[in-house]
């Protein structure tokens, strides 16, 4: 199976085998000191990877080789992956995923669509608002996945262009609101981010504190796009009544049992009536008796078990990603690297602003780079010590962090919205990079907020906890 899916070719699968052989012949026949193979096996894994390999083994592969090369028992990247598995946290993920799958494998774009539809599309910027808003309620249930803009483009696109928005600002429009919800709860990154940031400092953030800073955050970022989605509707003067109460009341009536699916959702979470696992499994739960048995969009043998396996590949991934980078991370501690991080940034940058701007840059660039999951397990526990070293709320920091990863899903040459909308659209990739980039823009203002005006994060969570 290794020697299969080592290329495309027979060609491809051939050298694969011959290179490790060859490998395989030197360490058996010529031992060396591990220490001087330790940047030969880094180049090389960094050729593999140029080349397509899955970014698991390369995290995991740079683990092994720095361990082994600092004489450290290569059992520790095994081992911090089990570690993994023992946090109480953890089936969270699956869950919650889970249930914002079966809401975008059942008819619930559809209904929700004819519900903001209804509510919003006799004002002018209407069509805009209810494609930010529900855009946001799909992408905090569907963990971030991109599944946001396959499930509702084919629904939104037509009501932007009737509305009047021109193809490429409605195109524009949809790729930035298919990263809005982010920081909503039950979303994905969050939960990760409290995972990984608890691990990596003596100070844990909770899961709960992460999803109550990022909740005042998040509607900014919302009210941002939609303000520019209102700016650029067209001035056409609408006849007749604004609002048909009874063509609303149809639409919230159809859609009432997702309507009361953040319902569930929040109250289980926050209201310390369950735990994050159980209050993730009622959430998948209810998705589950909603689309399967009032609404009959999925049938039980059909389309559950296609939905579970689509979930489990989407989280089997993040979560096999994570394992590996703990060994990473593991590695960087071990070796001080965030140690000297701090060293040497405190040295060279004495302002508190400084630093955050400093960060911000970092982030956009590591966005360019890199997809939401593999930053987070990568740049997160370098990141975690320097807040801390500048005195930063580490709840605030882990806005921050995901804030700018938002803009990742708009920038090239990774952003995964950007490529789902060409997809989806069937538009080459500039003319989506031009069509987001307003948008882009509009979004950098809002991180910018959310960086130096801390208040925006950190009022809620204190608060809630008073």
């Amino acid at each position: 199976r290794l020697v299969w899916h080592a290329g495309r070719t027979w060609r491809g699968r051939v050298a694969g085998l011959v290179l490790a052989g060859a490998i395989a012949a030197v360490g058996i026949w010529q031992p060396v000191d591990p220490a001087e193979l330790q940047w030969p096996a880094l180049a090389l894994l960094l050729l593999a990877t140029l080349l397509g390999a899955p970014i698991f083994t390369a995290l995991g592969g740079a683990a092994l080789i720095f361990l082994v090369g600092w004489g450290e028992p290569p059992a520790s990247v095994p081992l911090n992956h089990y570690r993994l598995t023992t946090d109480p946290t953890l089936p969270a993920i699956p869950l919650f995923t889970l249930a914002g799958y079966f809401l975008a494998e059942g008819g619930a774009a559809r209904r929700l669509v004819r519900v903001f539809q209804t509510l919003f599309g006799g004002v002018r910027g209407g069509p805009a608002v209810a494609t930010v808003m529900l855009c946001a309620f799909f992408t905090s249930f569907t963990g971030a996945s991109g599944v946001t803009i396959l499930a509702l483009g084919g629904l939104l696109m037509p009501v932007l262009v009737a509305a009047g928005y021109s193809e490429r600002t409605a195109l524009g429009l949809l790729t930035a609101a298919g990263s809005l919800g982010l920081l909503f709860p039950p979303c994905l990154p969050p939960i990760l981010y409290s995972i990984v940031a608890s691990s990596s400092t003596d100070s844990p953030v909770t899961m709960e504190q992460m999803f109550q800073g990022g909740f005042v955050p998040g509607v900014l970022l919302m009210a941002m796009i939609g303000w520019w989605g209102v700016r650029q509707a067209p001035k056409v003067k609408r006849s007749g009544r604004r609002l048909d109460w009874a063509a609303a009341r149809g639409a919230l009536w159809e859609a009432k049992w997702e309507l009361l699916i953040p319902v569930v959702a929040l109250t289980a979470l926050f209201g310390g009536f369950a735990t994050p696992v159980e209050a993730a499994a009622i959430t998948a739960l209810y998705a589950f008796f909603v689309e399967v048995v009032i609404y009959r969009d999925l049938r039980l043998w059909r389309d559950v078990p296609r939905v579970m396996t689509e979930c489990g590949l989407l989280v089997g991934g993040v979560l096999l990603i994570l394992g590996v980078a703990l060994g990473f991370t593991y590695f960087l501690i071990d070796a001080q690297v965030p140690d000297a991080a701090v060293a040497w940034v405190t040295a060279h940058i004495h302002s508190k602003l400084l630093f955050l701007l400093a960060v911000n840059l970092l982030l956009i660039v590591v966005g360019c780079l890199m997809d939401i999951f593999s930053a987070i397990v990568v740049v997160v526990p370098l990141l975690v010590p320097l807040g801390v070293a500048y005195g930063i709320d580490p709840v605030h920091l882990g806005i921050i962090f995901l804030a700018n990863l938002e803009l990742g899903y708009l920038t090239p040459p990774v952003g995964m919205n950007l490529f789902l909308s060409s997809y989806r659209f069937n538009k080459p990739i500039p003319e989506v990079v031009r069509a987001s980039f307003p948008m882009l823009l509009v979004m950098l203002g809002g991180v910018l907020l959310i960086t130096y005006v801390p208040f925006l994060t950190t009022a809620l969570p204190h608060w809630l906890a008073r």
